[in-house]
């Protein structure tokens, strides 16, 4: 798939009978053809069903070309007229894959396309998303513009800025930091798309600051997942949030400049993933957030079942999109929760499970962006053995059920959390009574705890809580054997994440 100017050329010098363009950006795209056809010296046509067709490679008119018709609008009469013309042209089809539907339309479009009438004619289809016909597949080629790289986006962040000066009669605060940081996260949008989000930022307050920042990955990640695939977290965790975890904290840390590319004694390779196994409500997906939090980039949590699709190819497609959002996203944390979910193999899927971790793991393996990748999961025994593959992940952790020291720094956080925490509570007694409780558990204790007082009509006392763990069968009761299980088979094959 080309996407530079000189392979543009070169797809016009060759005589490409069919292109076909995917892009929002109309007018950028036939300027790019506006620029080829200099070097490829032919005549550039534009069909619009608006405007029907037009020759715009010379400034005939000041609508911006010859109209060529006054019945060129219908579509089978333009692709007559294109059949009788003696020399090469190339045709800009604006939105015209509606009238791909019509036998008639698609049977002039295959004989241009087939050079049935001896001229190479190059056709091109323009649209925001285009269904190419099974007819002519085999005659296109795909091509999509190149997006706008850093010098580009500045050029553009200046070009705003000075429009915002001249329209107020105020001059734009613009901390330099930010700005640069603002370029490298605007890279991987259209032009269009970067000048809303800059347009947006200025506006709020006439600035450019540190505090755009998060305002520019929530709107950049929005313009990015269009189909919904991605969930932005908006609220990711800090370590400070996150008891015990001793072990992933000072993995993370040592891995921090190394991922958002600051300068290192040593040249490293930036880190690719974790893959956090555990007991269920013991903080891996908190830990997730943490992760992001922790190198300070945007977390995005990709939901398998938002994926599946009963057509035969969407669900593939979907994953295809749905990294590649998460790639022009970067640097950022992509979570896959519960991963297992998603790659475990059905007798009636017809192999799309297989297919899809095909393609996850080729991802893995070769992706370029910085796209840090956190995968939890629950059940080990429903993981194939491709994702457990040394290599697949920087790291495999386990986060086990807390001891006693840890859930006393849960309950304490917590109960801070709450503002219950200056109310004489003993969070080392607490802690002593809920063993075999998770984090999560050990949560809503306290929630349930404060119903109790509530339908009291009373303040919570550190009776209710106690009463509450007395009350409640932990899942290291409840599921004793699998817990045991899966703690005995990550004891020797993963890093305790404590």
């Amino acid at each position: 798939m080309p996407t530079t100017h000189n392979d543009l050329v070169t797809l016009l010098r060759a005589a490409t009978p069919l292109i076909a363009i995917e892009s929002p950006e109309e007018d950028r795209v036939i300027e790019s053809f506006r620029h080829a056809i200099a070097d490829a010296l032919l005549p550039l046509h534009r069909w619009s069903i608006t405007e029907g067709l037009r020759r715009i490679d010379l400034d005939l008119s000041d609508s911006g070309g010859d109209s060529v018709d006054s019945l060129a609008p219908d579509a089978s009469y333009t692709l007559q007229y294109m059949r009788q013309q003696a020399a090469r042209g190339i045709y800009l089809m604006l939105d015209f894959n509606p009238y791909l539907r019509y036998p008639m339309i698609l049977r002039l479009l295959r004989e241009i396309v087939q050079r049935q009438g001896g001229v190479a004619h190059t056709v091109v289809l323009v649209a925001t998303k285009l269904e190419i016909p099974e007819e002519l597949e085999p005659y296109v080629t795909r091509f999509s513009l190149s997006l706008p790289d850093a010098k580009a986006i500045a050029d553009l962040l200046r070009a705003e800025a000075f429009a915002y000066s001249r329209e107020t009669g105020k001059r734009v605060e613009v901390d330099a930091d930010a700005a640069r940081t603002m370029v490298r996260n605007l890279i991987g949008l259209t032009l269009n798309d970067a000048r809303q989000i800059v347009r947006q930022l200025i506006w709020r307050d006439g600035a450019l600051g540190q505090d755009d920042l998060p305002e520019l990955a929530k709107a950049k990640f929005a313009l990015l997942n269009r189909d919904g695939l991605l969930h932005f977290e908006y609220h990711t965790a800090q370590f400070a949030d996150v008891a015990g975890l001793s072990r992933l904290k000072t993995w993370v840390n040592q891995r921090r400049g190394a991922f958002i590319g600051a300068k290192t004694a040593i040249k490293l390779d930036p880190p690719k993933g974790v893959l956090l196994l555990g007991v269920q409500g013991c903080g891996k997906s908190l830990a997730a957030k943490a992760i992001a939090g922790g190198f300070g980039v945007p977390l995005a949590r990709l939901d398998f079942g938002s994926l599946y699709n009963k057509f035969h190819g969407e669900t593939e497609r979907n994953l295809r999109a749905a990294l590649k959002n998460a790639e022009l996203l970067a640097p950022c944390v992509l979570w896959i929760d519960e991963i297992e979910k998603g790659l475990a193999a059905g007798s009636s899927d017809d192999g799309v499970s297989r297919r899809v971790l095909g393609y996850l793991l080729t991802w893995m393996a070769e992706r370029k962006a910085n796209v840090f990748l956190v995968a939890t999961a629950n059940q080990v025994q429903e993981l194939p053995a491709e994702l457990l593959r040394k290599g697949r992940f920087d790291e495999i952790f386990f986060v086990d059920l807390p001891d006693e020291a840890i859930r006393t720094e849960i309950f304490r956080l917590h109960l801070h959390k709450r503002e219950l925490d200056k109310l004489g509570f003993e969070p080392t007694t607490l802690a002593t009574a809920a063993a075999g409780f998770s984090g999560a558990e050990i949560e809503q204790a306290i929630v349930a705890a404060l119903y109790t007082a509530a339908g009291a009509q009373r303040g919570l006392i550190q009776q209710d809580i106690l009463d509450e763990i007395r009350r409640t069968r932990p899942l290291s009761v409840l599921m004793a054997e699998q817990v045991e299980d899966l703690r005995s088979w990550a004891k020797e094959r993963t890093v305790a994440a404590d």
